[in-house]
């Protein structure tokens, strides 16, 4: 099998398009024993032509998590992001449970996030 076969940016951005499904969310939120889900997962990453078994994708999910929550703790105590990881925003608007809109690949924007946009906007 591909183990160890790095992943392309298509199928990160499956995985995470597969990931922010709302069904694929609740059931890995209380899951320990999430075989089943990540099977699933695999699946799914098939019917998209992506050959990734349910291990593979597992271990995908828990390093996107990992990195995403590292960089959360550094940011917070450094302020500003010294470093960005690939997929951060998609990963944020997951793991903050909030809709991913594939188009640009952001959060979908609620009226919290237009807010915070364009409020350098408003300054000048």
């Amino acid at each position: 099998s591909g183990a160890g076969k790095h992943w392309s940016d298509n199928e990160v951005r499956a995985l995470i398009n597969i990931w922010s499904d709302e069904r694929i969310q609740q059931m890995l939120e209380g899951a320990t024993r999430n075989k089943e889900i990540f099977e699933e997962i695999a699946r799914r990453l098939m019917k998209r032509g992506i050959d990734r078994d349910w291990k593979q994708c597992r271990t995908k999910y828990k390093n996107l998590k990992y990195e995403y929550r590292a960089l959360q703790k550094e940011n917070e105590h450094l302020g500003n992001p010294r470093r960005k990881m690939r997929f951060y925003d998609e990963v944020d608007c997951i793991l903050r449970r909030q809709p991913l809109v594939p188009s640009s690949w952001g959060c979908e924007s609620s009226s919290l996030l237009s807010g915070t946009k364009n409020l350098s906007d408003e300054i000048k």
